[in-house]
């Protein structure tokens, strides 16, 4: 036996899995066929890394089992990993909905990380390949190095630019353990021919609320060439099901407004009032839409409102998603009935572990997916080190 655990991956969870266990005195070994560690933290948050949220909650996530994520989330908040990142006199800033940003770069996090694994003396072998994993003895084999602990920590195949894959999931199933059938998440949504109106407003963006089935969230939707975007759409894409439709409410109260209109200037056109409410592409290409040829002082009422609808629900039929290229994250992934919530470890399976995004574990958009990362790899670091200290 050349270490206590083993770590696959070397992200966010499994740099923290890391640090947790190697600074209770673990023996750990981080390997990642990556060059550099952190990769995805690096690009988060346009650089700056959103690396939580005020407003954790369990509702925040979705899994299979929505109650799996409390224990962990529970036992480090995010308030913990502020105060590791205040620890580290690292500058940081709120936006909007609780969302925490670096004032400086990504890469602060990533050398935070790093030193607190060097302060756990673990190893990182970067640039290597995991290879064939062997599991004899009581314990996994790694290349030439082996431990009784092995924490899964490689993430989803969402972003696969930056070396993401799938072996997670591989891994997993090798050892037995169950998949909810992986999917993208925090993705844009496609739209077919029959939007084309659409998809030629390209880069229009503009407030909304989306929703999909009583799944909704109030945030920006842009309209892209290829289909619908923005964190609005980001959002509901996690919830979404092929063949379902999506909502989206762009103007509050749009009857009234129309009537207001009406009454302001009765010789304009529905173009004329949507240019108002909307920006100018996208009232042009509504107005297209919703073929309302009147003048507005010559439309009942009525008429008003049965376009005014929309404006509130405005309805697609995407045609699919753009795939794990364009997914923020992997939703679904190993089957948390087959993991302890409080450590992380398989039931079934002694000293195997899955920590952050290779779990079926999905945050919101906005941190969230980050604090999951923590909170899981603080989980397995803690139990890897009790079974440890108690051996």
């Amino acid at each position: 036996m050349t270490h206590d655990a083993i770590i696959l991956g070397a992200g966010g969870a499994g740099l923290l899995a890391a640090a947790t266990a190697g600074k209770a005195g673990a023996r750990v070994l981080v390997v990642d066929h990556a060059d550099e560690p952190g990769r995805k933290i690096l690009i988060s948050g346009g650089g700056r890394c959103n690396f939580t949220n005020m407003n954790v909650e369990p509702r925040c996530f979705l899994s299979d089992n929505p109650h799996f994520m409390k224990s962990a989330l529970k036992r480090y908040t995010q308030w913990d990993f502020l105060s590791l990142v205040d620890r580290y006199r690292i500058a940081w800033h709120e936006k909007t909905l609780g969302q925490l940003f670096c004032d400086g770069s990504a890469r602060q996090i990533v050398d935070m990380l790093l030193d607190e694994c060097k302060r756990g003396s673990v190893e990182i072998r970067l640039s290597t390949s995991i290879g064939t994993i062997g599991h004899r003895d009581g314990l996994y084999h790694v290349g030439r190095a082996s431990a009784p602990n092995l924490v899964i920590a490689t993430g989803g195949p969402s972003i696969p630019k930056m070396g993401a894959t799938g072996v997670a999931f591989e891994i997993a199933e090798r050892f037995g353990l169950r998949l909810v059938t992986p999917r993208p998440a925090l993705v844009p949504l496609t739209l077919g021919r029959d939007e084309s109106l659409f998809k030629d407003i390209s880069g229009v963006a503009c407030p909304s609320i989306a929703r999909v089935r009583d799944v909704s969230f109030a945030e920006a939707t842009l309209f892209t060439h290829k289909g619908l975007s923005g964190p609005a759409i980001l959002q509901v894409s996690s919830y979404w099901k092929p063949g379902e439709t999506i909502a989206l409410s762009l103007v509050d109260d749009a009857a009234e407004k129309l009537k207001a209109a009406k009454r302001r200037m009765p010789k304009a056109g529905l173009k004329a009032a949507l240019s108002e409410l909307l920006p100018n592409r996208l009232a042009d290409a509504l107005a297209a839409r919703i073929g309302f040829e009147k003048k507005l002082g010559d439309a009942a009422d009525a008429e008003l409102e049965r376009a005014a609808e929309h404006l509130s629900a405005l309805t697609f039929r995407p045609s699919g998603t753009e795939g794990y290229a364009k997914a923020e994250v992997t939703a679904g992934g190993i089957d948390t009935a087959d993991l302890s919530s409080k450590t992380m470890e398989a039931k079934a399976v002694p000293g195997l572990y899955a920590v952050g995004e290779a779990v079926d574990v999905t945050g919101w958009l906005g941190g969230y997916n980050f604090q999951w990362a923590w909170a899981s790899g603080v989980a397995a670091g803690k139990a890897i080190a009790q079974k440890i200290a108690t051996a």
